[in-house]
């Protein structure tokens, strides 16, 4: 896996492009992109302290979006245009929501969310004493 580009959004933070594509078979590649990015996790996004108490004690104060697109049984000689496809696609749908200026918050509230829901996937995290 290599970093293909680095792409700047408006809301300041910045998605790691990653070319994961691997051969298959002689003649054929399974084409992937990787998608990371850096999300900081801050009090301010949350209406309670201890909502951001939560996601900090669970996930930390760094937490990563990830994504991936992948088209499988690629022609090997085709391996550099459906990359290209995908990436623009990816661009064209994902950089748009991706830069808004309250992703980072909504990101931050989804985690809490998901302790929510699957409390029970994090509760010895969150009843440590610290």
């Amino acid at each position: 896996m290599h970093l293909v580009e680095t792409i700047d959004l408006p809301n300041g933070l910045a998605v790691e492009v990653w070319d994961a594509s691997r051969e298959i078979a002689e003649d054929t590649t399974l084409v992937k992109l990787a998608f990371k990015m850096k999300v900081k996790i801050q009090e301010d996004y949350f209406t309670e302290p201890e909502q951001y108490e939560q996601v900090r004690k669970v996930f930390g104060t760094d937490q990563f979006y990830e994504y991936e697109k992948e088209r499988t049984f690629v022609n090997t000689n085709d391996k550099e245009k459906v990359f290209a496809e995908l990436l623009r696609d990816f661009k064209r749908d994902s950089i748009p929501y991706l830069g808004y200026p309250d992703f980072p918050s909504r990101f931050a509230r989804a985690k809490y969310k998901e302790i929510q829901k699957h409390y029970y996937r994090y509760r010895h995290l969150l009843e440590k004493e610290e």
